[in-house]
Protein backbone atom coordinates (compact mmCIF):
# COMPACT_ATOMS: atom_id res chain seq x y z
CA UNK A 1 0.00 0.00 0.00
CA UNK A 2 1.31 3.50 -1.07
CA UNK A 3 1.17 5.97 1.96
CA UNK A 4 0.41 9.66 1.31
CA UNK A 5 3.02 11.77 0.71
CA UNK A 6 5.07 8.74 0.01
CA UNK A 7 6.25 6.71 -2.46
CA UNK A 8 7.39 3.74 -0.97
CA UNK A 9 4.64 0.97 0.29
CA UNK A 10 4.30 1.50 3.85
CA UNK A 11 6.61 4.82 4.39
CA UNK A 12 6.03 7.48 6.58
CA UNK A 13 4.77 10.51 4.86
CA UNK A 14 7.52 13.13 5.02
CA UNK A 15 8.45 14.62 8.27
CA UNK A 16 5.54 12.64 9.76
CA UNK A 17 3.10 14.85 8.71
CA UNK A 18 -0.72 14.04 8.45
CA UNK A 19 -1.47 13.92 4.83
CA UNK A 20 -4.29 17.24 5.77
CA UNK A 21 -1.24 18.94 6.45
CA UNK A 22 0.24 18.24 2.68
CA UNK A 23 -2.34 19.18 0.57
CA UNK A 24 -5.28 21.59 0.16
CA UNK A 25 -7.50 19.14 -1.15
CA UNK A 26 -8.90 17.77 1.49
CA UNK A 27 -11.99 17.03 3.42
CA UNK A 28 -12.79 17.37 7.02
CA UNK A 29 -12.11 20.81 7.57
CA UNK A 30 -13.70 21.76 5.09
CA UNK A 31 -11.29 23.21 2.05
CA UNK A 32 -9.40 25.87 2.28
CA UNK A 33 -10.15 26.70 6.06
CA UNK A 34 -8.73 22.92 6.90
CA UNK A 35 -5.33 23.75 5.15
CA UNK A 36 -5.08 26.80 6.65
CA UNK A 37 -5.63 25.61 10.20
CA UNK A 38 -3.11 23.12 9.50
CA UNK A 39 -0.27 25.74 8.12
CA UNK A 40 -1.26 27.46 10.66
CA UNK A 41 -0.92 24.55 13.69
CA UNK A 42 2.48 23.49 12.01
CA UNK A 43 4.04 27.07 12.25
CA UNK A 44 3.37 27.56 15.61
CA UNK A 45 4.49 24.17 16.42
CA UNK A 46 7.82 25.22 14.54
CA UNK A 47 8.18 28.04 16.33
CA UNK A 48 7.55 26.68 19.81
CA UNK A 49 10.11 23.67 18.79
CA UNK A 50 12.63 25.90 18.08
CA UNK A 51 13.06 27.39 21.48
CA UNK A 52 13.26 24.07 22.65
CA UNK A 53 15.31 22.14 20.21
CA UNK A 54 18.81 23.04 22.22
CA UNK A 55 17.25 20.84 25.36
CA UNK A 56 15.93 18.13 23.35
CA UNK A 57 19.04 17.81 21.07
CA UNK A 58 20.82 16.19 23.67
CA UNK A 59 17.62 14.11 25.33
CA UNK A 60 16.51 15.01 28.55
CA UNK A 61 18.98 13.82 32.09
CA UNK A 62 15.38 11.98 33.55
CA UNK A 63 14.98 10.28 30.87
CA UNK A 64 15.49 7.41 32.91
CA UNK A 65 13.36 7.94 36.05
CA UNK A 66 10.75 9.71 33.91
CA UNK A 67 10.39 8.67 30.54
CA UNK A 68 7.39 9.99 27.97
CA UNK A 69 4.42 7.80 27.91
CA UNK A 70 2.73 7.32 24.86
CA UNK A 71 -0.34 5.29 25.01
CA UNK A 72 -2.58 4.52 22.33
CA UNK A 73 -5.95 2.70 22.21
CA UNK A 74 -7.60 1.65 19.47
CA UNK A 75 -11.68 1.02 19.41
CA UNK A 76 -13.19 -2.04 18.90
CA UNK A 77 -9.72 -3.50 17.57
CA UNK A 78 -9.81 -7.85 16.99
CA UNK A 79 -6.91 -9.22 18.35
CA UNK A 80 -5.93 -10.67 15.16
CA UNK A 81 -6.32 -7.42 13.50
CA UNK A 82 -2.63 -6.98 13.27
CA UNK A 83 0.15 -8.77 11.14
CA UNK A 84 1.83 -10.73 13.92
CA UNK A 85 -1.09 -11.85 14.81
CA UNK A 86 -2.53 -13.18 11.98
CA UNK A 87 -4.41 -10.16 9.97
CA UNK A 88 -5.39 -11.12 6.44
CA UNK A 89 -6.08 -8.60 3.34
CA UNK A 90 -4.07 -5.65 5.44
CA UNK A 91 -0.97 -4.86 6.51
CA UNK A 92 0.44 -2.98 9.80
CA UNK A 93 4.08 -2.82 9.20
CA UNK A 94 4.56 -0.17 11.96
CA UNK A 95 2.83 -2.48 14.61
CA UNK A 96 4.71 -5.11 13.36
CA UNK A 97 7.78 -3.25 13.59
CA UNK A 98 7.41 -1.64 17.40
CA UNK A 99 5.78 -5.62 18.16
CA UNK A 100 9.77 -6.29 16.72
CA UNK A 101 11.51 -3.14 18.43
CA UNK A 102 9.48 -4.37 22.16
CA UNK A 103 7.85 -6.52 23.50
CA UNK A 104 4.27 -8.73 22.25
CA UNK A 105 2.07 -9.69 25.32
CA UNK A 106 -0.30 -12.63 23.95
CA UNK A 107 -2.25 -12.76 27.26
CA UNK A 108 -3.37 -9.14 27.78
CA UNK A 109 -6.77 -8.25 28.79
CA UNK A 110 -9.22 -5.88 28.97
CA UNK A 111 -11.27 -5.87 32.79
CA UNK A 112 -14.60 -5.64 30.63
CA UNK A 113 -15.29 -6.32 26.81
CA UNK A 114 -17.21 -2.73 26.74
CA UNK A 115 -15.95 0.58 26.04
CA UNK A 116 -17.00 2.80 29.14
CA UNK A 117 -16.21 -0.11 31.68
CA UNK A 118 -12.41 -1.16 29.89
CA UNK A 119 -11.16 2.78 30.06
CA UNK A 120 -12.71 3.19 33.38
CA UNK A 121 -10.34 0.37 34.39
CA UNK A 122 -7.23 1.36 32.67
CA UNK A 123 -7.46 4.54 33.89
CA UNK A 124 -7.97 4.12 37.69
CA UNK A 125 -6.34 0.97 38.12
CA UNK A 126 -10.01 -0.71 39.84
CA UNK A 127 -12.11 -3.30 38.43
CA UNK A 128 -15.13 -1.15 36.90
CA UNK A 129 -17.46 -3.00 39.22
CA UNK A 130 -15.85 -1.16 42.07
CA UNK A 131 -16.35 2.70 40.83
CA UNK A 132 -19.56 2.10 39.59
CA UNK A 133 -19.14 2.31 35.59
CA UNK A 134 -20.43 -0.26 33.43
CA UNK A 135 -21.41 -0.54 29.91
CA UNK A 136 -21.42 2.56 27.44
CA UNK A 137 -22.24 5.29 28.66
CA UNK A 138 -24.29 7.60 25.66
CA UNK A 139 -25.71 11.11 25.14
CA UNK A 140 -28.34 10.65 27.70
CA UNK A 141 -25.71 9.37 31.05
CA UNK A 142 -25.65 11.81 33.99
CA UNK A 143 -22.94 9.06 35.43
CA UNK A 144 -19.41 9.11 35.51
CA UNK A 145 -15.74 9.53 37.04
CA UNK A 146 -16.05 10.37 40.80
CA UNK A 147 -13.59 12.87 41.39
CA UNK A 148 -12.13 11.08 44.25
CA UNK A 149 -10.70 8.97 41.84
CA UNK A 150 -7.23 8.63 40.93
CA UNK A 151 -6.73 8.82 37.43
CA UNK A 152 -3.71 8.08 35.05
CA UNK A 153 -3.19 11.77 33.97
CA UNK A 154 -3.40 13.23 36.85
CA UNK A 155 -0.65 11.12 38.16
CA UNK A 156 1.52 12.48 35.31
CA UNK A 157 0.46 15.47 35.81
CA UNK A 158 1.44 15.63 39.71
CA UNK A 159 4.84 14.00 38.56
CA UNK A 160 5.76 17.08 36.37
CA UNK A 161 4.19 15.76 33.28
CA UNK A 162 2.22 17.64 30.36
CA UNK A 163 -0.21 15.10 29.62
CA UNK A 164 -3.14 15.58 26.26
CA UNK A 165 -5.64 13.28 25.10
CA UNK A 166 -7.32 13.17 21.58
CA UNK A 167 -9.98 10.28 20.30
CA UNK A 168 -13.19 8.81 22.40
CA UNK A 169 -13.10 9.56 26.54
CA UNK A 170 -16.15 7.62 27.40
CA UNK A 171 -15.99 8.09 31.46
CA UNK A 172 -19.02 10.84 30.97
CA UNK A 173 -20.44 13.16 28.90
CA UNK A 174 -21.31 16.13 31.30
CA UNK A 175 -18.52 18.92 31.35
CA UNK A 176 -17.96 17.74 35.25
CA UNK A 177 -16.13 14.72 33.88
CA UNK A 178 -14.65 16.35 30.98
CA UNK A 179 -10.40 15.06 30.90
CA UNK A 180 -9.61 18.63 31.37
CA UNK A 181 -11.03 18.46 34.38
CA UNK A 182 -9.46 15.52 35.74
CA UNK A 183 -6.04 15.40 34.65
CA UNK A 184 -5.36 16.51 31.14
CA UNK A 185 -3.65 19.73 30.06
CA UNK A 186 -4.94 19.06 26.10
CA UNK A 187 -7.93 17.41 24.90
CA UNK A 188 -9.32 16.60 21.88
CA UNK A 189 -12.23 14.69 20.92
CA UNK A 190 -15.56 12.84 21.35
CA UNK A 191 -17.43 12.41 24.42
CA UNK A 192 -18.74 8.52 23.68
CA UNK A 193 -18.95 6.07 20.76
CA UNK A 194 -19.29 7.67 17.19
CA UNK A 195 -22.73 5.24 16.81
CA UNK A 196 -24.50 7.45 18.97
CA UNK A 197 -25.15 9.54 16.00
CA UNK A 198 -26.89 9.54 12.99
CA UNK A 199 -25.15 6.57 11.96
CA UNK A 200 -26.59 4.61 14.58
CA UNK A 201 -27.88 1.31 12.89
CA UNK A 202 -31.30 0.91 14.88
CA UNK A 203 -31.80 4.66 16.86
CA UNK A 204 -30.33 7.16 14.07
CA UNK A 205 -33.44 8.79 14.44
CA UNK A 206 -33.53 9.41 18.22
CA UNK A 207 -29.76 10.38 18.29
CA UNK A 208 -28.33 13.85 18.76
CA UNK A 209 -25.49 15.60 16.44
CA UNK A 210 -22.02 14.40 17.66
CA UNK A 211 -20.21 16.62 19.17
CA UNK A 212 -16.73 17.45 19.11
CA UNK A 213 -15.00 18.91 21.56
CA UNK A 214 -11.49 20.85 21.42
CA UNK A 215 -11.11 21.46 25.11
CA UNK A 216 -14.13 22.16 27.15
CA UNK A 217 -15.67 24.21 24.18
CA UNK A 218 -17.84 21.89 21.20
CA UNK A 219 -15.94 23.42 18.09
CA UNK A 220 -18.11 21.01 15.70
CA UNK A 221 -21.02 18.98 15.60
CA UNK A 222 -21.14 15.72 13.78
CA UNK A 223 -17.60 16.69 12.21
CA UNK A 224 -16.31 14.26 8.95
CA UNK A 225 -15.89 10.90 10.74
CA UNK A 226 -13.29 10.08 7.72
CA UNK A 227 -10.92 12.95 9.14
CA UNK A 228 -11.08 11.52 13.00
CA UNK A 229 -7.78 9.20 12.42
CA UNK A 230 -5.85 12.32 10.47
CA UNK A 231 -6.76 14.68 13.08
CA UNK A 232 -6.25 13.20 16.23
CA UNK A 233 -2.27 12.16 14.64
CA UNK A 234 -1.78 16.23 13.97
CA UNK A 235 -2.65 16.99 16.99
CA UNK A 236 -0.40 14.65 18.73
CA UNK A 237 2.26 15.18 16.62
CA UNK A 238 1.79 18.91 17.56
CA UNK A 239 1.43 18.02 21.40
CA UNK A 240 5.28 15.69 21.02
CA UNK A 241 6.56 18.73 19.08
CA UNK A 242 5.79 21.49 21.63
CA UNK A 243 6.62 19.26 25.08
CA UNK A 244 9.93 17.73 23.42
CA UNK A 245 12.08 19.75 26.29
CA UNK A 246 9.75 18.28 29.01
CA UNK A 247 7.97 14.65 30.00
CA UNK A 248 5.00 14.42 28.57
CA UNK A 249 1.94 11.77 28.44
CA UNK A 250 0.37 11.68 25.02
CA UNK A 251 -3.20 9.62 25.16
CA UNK A 252 -4.48 8.46 21.80
CA UNK A 253 -7.83 6.55 22.18
CA UNK A 254 -8.86 6.45 18.76
CA UNK A 255 -12.48 6.14 17.11
CA UNK A 256 -11.74 3.81 14.91
CA UNK A 257 -12.51 0.91 14.30
CA UNK A 258 -15.66 1.32 15.31
CA UNK A 259 -19.07 0.93 13.41
CA UNK A 260 -19.52 3.19 11.65
CA UNK A 261 -15.96 3.02 10.50
CA UNK A 262 -14.28 5.63 8.22
CA UNK A 263 -11.25 6.12 6.15
CA UNK A 264 -9.94 9.46 4.49
CA UNK A 265 -9.41 9.45 0.71
CA UNK A 266 -5.55 8.11 1.00
CA UNK A 267 -6.75 5.14 2.39
CA UNK A 268 -9.85 4.30 0.65
CA UNK A 269 -9.60 1.11 -1.48
CA UNK A 270 -5.72 0.79 -0.58
CA UNK A 271 -5.97 -2.81 1.14
CA UNK A 272 -7.53 -5.72 0.25
CA UNK A 273 -9.83 -6.20 3.12
CA UNK A 274 -12.46 -3.88 1.83
CA UNK A 275 -13.08 -0.19 4.30
CA UNK A 276 -12.15 -2.58 7.36
CA UNK A 277 -8.83 -2.80 6.05
CA UNK A 278 -8.24 0.35 4.59
CA UNK A 279 -9.38 1.99 8.40
CA UNK A 280 -6.81 -0.89 10.09
CA UNK A 281 -3.77 0.50 7.74
CA UNK A 282 -4.74 4.05 8.59
CA UNK A 283 -4.37 3.18 11.89
CA UNK A 284 -1.16 1.85 11.44
CA UNK A 285 0.06 4.99 9.80
CA UNK A 286 -0.83 6.63 12.68
CA UNK A 287 1.13 4.68 15.03
CA UNK A 288 4.32 4.94 12.56
CA UNK A 289 3.62 9.40 12.72
CA UNK A 290 3.79 9.29 16.02
CA UNK A 291 6.68 6.71 16.28
CA UNK A 292 8.73 8.92 13.20
CA UNK A 293 8.28 12.07 15.04
CA UNK A 294 10.06 10.95 18.21
CA UNK A 295 12.77 9.33 16.28
CA UNK A 296 12.97 12.98 14.63
CA UNK A 297 13.23 15.19 18.35
CA UNK A 298 15.37 12.28 19.42
CA UNK A 299 13.12 11.05 21.77
CA UNK A 300 12.79 7.62 21.03
CA UNK A 301 14.78 6.07 23.33
CA UNK A 302 13.32 7.89 26.59
CA UNK A 303 9.69 7.19 25.08
CA UNK A 304 7.53 4.18 26.30
CA UNK A 305 5.26 3.14 23.95
CA UNK A 306 2.32 1.26 24.45
CA UNK A 307 -0.80 0.38 21.94
CA UNK A 308 -3.51 -2.08 22.60
CA UNK A 309 -7.12 -2.35 22.00
CA UNK A 310 -10.52 -1.03 24.51
CA UNK A 311 -11.99 -5.00 23.88
CA UNK A 312 -12.50 -7.35 21.14
CA UNK A 313 -14.43 -6.87 17.82
CA UNK A 314 -17.75 -6.00 17.06
CA UNK A 315 -18.59 -9.51 15.35
CA UNK A 316 -22.24 -8.47 14.12
CA UNK A 317 -20.82 -6.58 11.84
CA UNK A 318 -19.46 -9.07 9.87
CA UNK A 319 -17.13 -7.20 7.11
CA UNK A 320 -17.01 -3.94 9.26
CA UNK A 321 -15.58 -5.60 12.28
CA UNK A 322 -12.04 -7.41 13.11
CA UNK A 323 -11.51 -10.76 14.32
CA UNK A 324 -10.06 -12.47 17.11
CA UNK A 325 -9.28 -15.41 15.42
CA UNK A 326 -8.68 -18.43 17.13
CA UNK A 327 -10.28 -16.77 20.21
CA UNK A 328 -13.92 -17.94 20.84
CA UNK A 329 -16.60 -14.64 20.64
CA UNK A 330 -15.85 -10.86 20.65
CA UNK A 331 -16.64 -7.55 22.20
CA UNK A 332 -19.73 -7.47 25.17
CA UNK A 333 -18.89 -11.29 26.14
CA UNK A 334 -16.31 -12.34 28.51
CA UNK A 335 -14.72 -15.18 26.20
CA UNK A 336 -11.17 -14.45 25.12
CA UNK A 337 -12.53 -13.19 21.53
CA UNK A 338 -14.01 -10.03 24.41
CA UNK A 339 -11.41 -9.26 26.49
CA UNK A 340 -7.40 -10.82 25.18
CA UNK A 341 -6.71 -7.85 22.86
CA UNK A 342 -3.63 -6.76 21.17
CA UNK A 343 -0.97 -5.24 23.08
CA UNK A 344 2.69 -3.93 22.09
CA UNK A 345 4.97 -1.99 24.58
CA UNK A 346 8.01 -0.52 23.26
CA UNK A 347 10.79 1.60 25.22
CA UNK A 348 14.33 1.02 23.67
CA UNK A 349 17.03 0.30 26.17
CA UNK A 350 14.61 -1.22 29.13
CA UNK A 351 11.66 -3.20 27.40
CA UNK A 352 13.17 -6.46 25.70
CA UNK A 353 13.35 -6.22 22.01
CA UNK A 354 11.46 -9.15 19.80
CA UNK A 355 9.90 -10.65 23.26
CA UNK A 356 6.81 -12.56 22.88
CA UNK A 357 5.66 -12.52 26.71
CA UNK A 358 2.61 -14.95 27.61
CA UNK A 359 1.95 -13.98 31.01
CA UNK A 360 -1.04 -12.73 31.47
CA UNK A 361 -2.43 -9.29 33.63
CA UNK A 362 -5.02 -7.12 33.10
CA UNK A 363 -5.87 -3.25 32.14
CA UNK A 364 -6.58 -2.66 35.50
CA UNK A 365 -2.43 -3.24 35.67
CA UNK A 366 -1.92 0.04 34.16
CA UNK A 367 -1.95 2.84 36.63
CA UNK A 368 0.24 1.19 39.61
CA UNK A 369 2.63 -0.16 36.54
CA UNK A 370 2.94 3.21 35.00
CA UNK A 371 3.10 5.03 38.66
CA UNK A 372 6.08 2.66 39.51
CA UNK A 373 7.74 3.23 36.39
CA UNK A 374 7.78 7.23 36.75
CA UNK A 375 7.73 7.39 40.62
CA UNK A 376 4.06 8.43 40.83
CA UNK A 377 2.26 9.53 43.37
CA UNK A 378 0.11 5.98 44.07
CA UNK A 379 -4.25 6.35 44.49
CA UNK A 380 -5.31 6.73 48.23
CA UNK A 381 -8.47 4.69 47.81
CA UNK A 382 -8.18 0.97 47.42
CA UNK A 383 -7.51 -0.14 43.77
CA UNK A 384 -7.15 -3.44 42.19
CA UNK A 385 -4.58 -3.59 39.81
CA UNK A 386 -0.78 -4.62 40.54
CA UNK A 387 2.61 -3.78 38.93
CA UNK A 388 3.34 -5.74 36.20
CA UNK A 389 6.69 -3.59 35.72
CA UNK A 390 8.87 -6.78 36.06
CA UNK A 391 6.68 -8.30 33.41
CA UNK A 392 7.17 -4.91 31.15
CA UNK A 393 11.19 -4.68 31.49
CA UNK A 394 11.54 -8.17 30.98
CA UNK A 395 13.03 -8.81 34.72
CA UNK A 396 14.64 -12.19 35.59
CA UNK A 397 12.24 -14.51 37.47
CA UNK A 398 9.34 -11.66 36.86
CA UNK A 399 5.77 -12.85 37.48
CA UNK A 400 2.47 -12.66 36.65
CA UNK A 401 1.04 -9.67 39.11
CA UNK A 402 -1.78 -11.84 39.65
CA UNK A 403 -3.17 -14.99 40.80
CA UNK A 404 -6.26 -15.17 39.61
CA UNK A 405 -8.19 -12.38 36.71
CA UNK A 406 -11.57 -11.94 37.22
CA UNK A 407 -14.22 -11.47 34.47
CA UNK A 408 -17.69 -9.10 34.74
CA UNK A 409 -19.92 -8.26 32.11
CA UNK A 410 -21.67 -5.49 33.89
CA UNK A 411 -22.48 -6.82 37.84
CA UNK A 412 -22.35 -9.94 36.63
CA UNK A 413 -18.82 -12.33 37.57
CA UNK A 414 -18.90 -14.42 34.43
CA UNK A 415 -15.46 -16.21 34.78
CA UNK A 416 -12.31 -15.68 36.24
CA UNK A 417 -8.41 -16.93 35.04
CA UNK A 418 -6.01 -18.66 36.76
CA UNK A 419 -2.53 -20.01 35.47
CA UNK A 420 -3.71 -21.86 31.94
CA UNK A 421 -7.21 -22.25 33.34
CA UNK A 422 -10.44 -20.37 32.41
CA UNK A 423 -13.44 -20.95 34.40
CA UNK A 424 -16.98 -19.99 33.36
CA UNK A 425 -19.53 -19.65 35.97
CA UNK A 426 -23.37 -20.67 34.37
CA UNK A 427 -24.08 -17.28 32.55
CA UNK A 428 -25.66 -15.67 29.54
CA UNK A 429 -23.93 -14.61 26.84
CA UNK A 430 -24.79 -12.47 23.08
CA UNK A 431 -23.58 -14.06 20.14
CA UNK A 432 -24.40 -12.57 16.52
CA UNK A 433 -28.00 -13.26 15.49
CA UNK A 434 -27.48 -15.15 12.21
CA UNK A 435 -25.09 -14.50 9.38
CA UNK A 436 -22.56 -11.22 10.16
CA UNK A 437 -23.95 -8.45 8.99
CA UNK A 438 -22.41 -6.37 5.62
CA UNK A 439 -22.04 -2.57 4.47
CA UNK A 440 -22.28 -1.26 7.84
CA UNK A 441 -25.85 -3.11 9.01
CA UNK A 442 -25.30 -5.87 12.14
CA UNK A 443 -26.69 -8.99 11.73
CA UNK A 444 -30.32 -9.69 11.34
CA UNK A 445 -30.44 -6.21 9.91
CA UNK A 446 -34.33 -5.77 9.14
CA UNK A 447 -35.19 -7.85 11.83
CA UNK A 448 -34.69 -5.78 14.29
CA UNK A 449 -37.01 -4.60 17.41
CA UNK A 450 -34.26 -1.63 18.82
CA UNK A 451 -35.23 -1.27 22.40
CA UNK A 452 -34.35 2.19 24.37
CA UNK A 453 -30.51 3.38 24.51
CA UNK A 454 -31.22 3.52 27.98
CA UNK A 455 -31.23 0.15 28.30
CA UNK A 456 -27.44 -0.91 28.15
CA UNK A 457 -28.46 -4.58 29.65
CA UNK A 458 -27.15 -7.80 26.98
CA UNK A 459 -30.97 -7.99 26.36
CA UNK A 460 -31.34 -4.01 25.43
CA UNK A 461 -27.67 -4.81 23.27
CA UNK A 462 -28.89 -7.69 21.44
CA UNK A 463 -31.83 -5.69 19.97
CA UNK A 464 -30.23 -3.13 18.73
CA UNK A 465 -26.98 -4.77 17.55
CA UNK A 466 -27.97 -8.09 16.00
CA UNK A 467 -27.51 -10.32 18.51
CA UNK A 468 -29.18 -13.61 20.32
CA UNK A 469 -28.46 -14.73 23.43
CA UNK A 470 -27.44 -17.98 24.51
CA UNK A 471 -26.79 -19.80 27.87
CA UNK A 472 -23.14 -21.44 28.75
CA UNK A 473 -23.21 -23.84 31.64
CA UNK A 474 -20.06 -24.33 34.09
CA UNK A 475 -16.98 -24.37 31.84
CA UNK A 476 -13.88 -24.96 32.66
CA UNK A 477 -10.74 -24.43 29.65
CA UNK A 478 -7.78 -24.42 29.38
CA UNK A 479 -6.26 -21.77 27.70
CA UNK A 480 -2.82 -23.45 26.67
CA UNK A 481 -4.12 -26.06 24.71
CA UNK A 482 -7.71 -24.82 23.93
CA UNK A 483 -7.59 -20.48 23.35
CA UNK A 484 -10.71 -21.14 21.53
CA UNK A 485 -12.86 -21.83 24.62
CA UNK A 486 -14.65 -25.17 22.98
CA UNK A 487 -13.56 -28.28 25.16
CA UNK A 488 -15.28 -27.87 28.52
CA UNK A 489 -13.13 -29.68 31.21
CA UNK A 490 -14.66 -29.07 34.19
CA UNK A 491 -15.79 -32.54 34.85
CA UNK A 492 -12.28 -34.26 34.45
CA UNK A 493 -11.07 -31.51 36.59
CA UNK A 494 -13.27 -31.07 39.69
CA UNK A 495 -9.97 -30.17 41.74
CA UNK A 496 -9.29 -27.26 39.64
CA UNK A 497 -13.06 -26.16 39.58
CA UNK A 498 -13.07 -25.90 43.01
CA UNK A 499 -10.31 -23.75 42.95
CA UNK A 500 -10.70 -21.04 40.78
CA UNK A 501 -14.07 -21.04 42.94
CA UNK A 502 -12.20 -19.75 45.57
CA UNK A 503 -11.00 -17.41 44.10
CA UNK A 504 -14.84 -16.14 42.94
CA UNK A 505 -15.84 -16.12 45.79
CA UNK A 506 -13.84 -13.51 47.58
CA UNK A 507 -14.42 -11.53 44.30
CA UNK A 508 -17.97 -11.87 45.06
CA UNK A 509 -17.48 -10.66 48.83
CA UNK A 510 -15.69 -7.64 47.77
CA UNK A 511 -17.10 -6.39 44.85
CA UNK A 512 -20.47 -8.04 44.47
CA UNK A 513 -22.44 -10.77 41.75
CA UNK A 514 -25.89 -10.41 40.33
CA UNK A 515 -25.54 -13.98 39.31
CA UNK A 516 -25.32 -14.71 42.83
CA UNK A 517 -27.30 -11.79 44.60
CA UNK A 518 -24.37 -10.43 46.34
CA UNK A 519 -24.23 -6.61 46.84
CA UNK A 520 -19.96 -5.96 47.27
CA UNK A 521 -18.32 -4.73 50.53
CA UNK A 522 -16.15 -2.53 48.58
CA UNK A 523 -17.88 -1.03 46.16
CA UNK A 524 -18.03 2.58 45.76
CA UNK A 525 -20.14 5.03 43.52
CA UNK A 526 -19.51 7.16 40.56
CA UNK A 527 -19.80 10.54 39.84
CA UNK A 528 -23.49 11.96 39.49
CA UNK A 529 -24.32 14.99 37.61
CA UNK A 530 -27.66 15.86 38.99
CA UNK A 531 -28.88 18.44 36.39
CA UNK A 532 -31.59 16.96 33.70
CA UNK A 533 -30.42 16.95 29.88
CA UNK A 534 -27.87 15.75 28.17
CA UNK A 535 -24.20 16.54 26.41
CA UNK A 536 -24.29 20.10 26.64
Amino acid sequence: MNNPGSTTPGAIPPNSRPPCCQTQNRGGFGGRSRFLFCILSRVGSLLLLCGSAVAAEPGRAVAADRPNVVFIVADDMGYADMGTQGAQGFKTPHLDQLAREGTRFTNFYVAQAVCTASRAALMTGCYPNRIGMHGAYNHTSRDGIADEEWLLPEMFKDRGYATAGMGKWHLGTRLRFHPLRHGFDEWLGIPYSNDNTKYHPSLAAEMPPLPLYDGEKIVEFDPDQSQFTQRFTARAIDFIERNAARPFFLYMPHVMPHVPIFASEQFKGQSQAGLYGDVLEELDWSVGAVLATLRRLKLDEQTLVIFISDNGPFLSYGEHAGSAKPLREGKLTTFEGGVRVPCLVRWSGHVPAGRVGADPFMGIDWLPTLTAIVGGKAPTLKIDGLSAKGLLLGEKNAQPPHEALDFYSGTALQAVRSGPWKLHFPHPYITPAGEPGRGGKPSNWGKLAPTSITQSGVEGIATRHGYRIEQLELSLFNLDTDPGERHNVAAEHPDVVKRLSVFADATRRELGDSLQAMPGLGLRAPGIDPLKGSTP
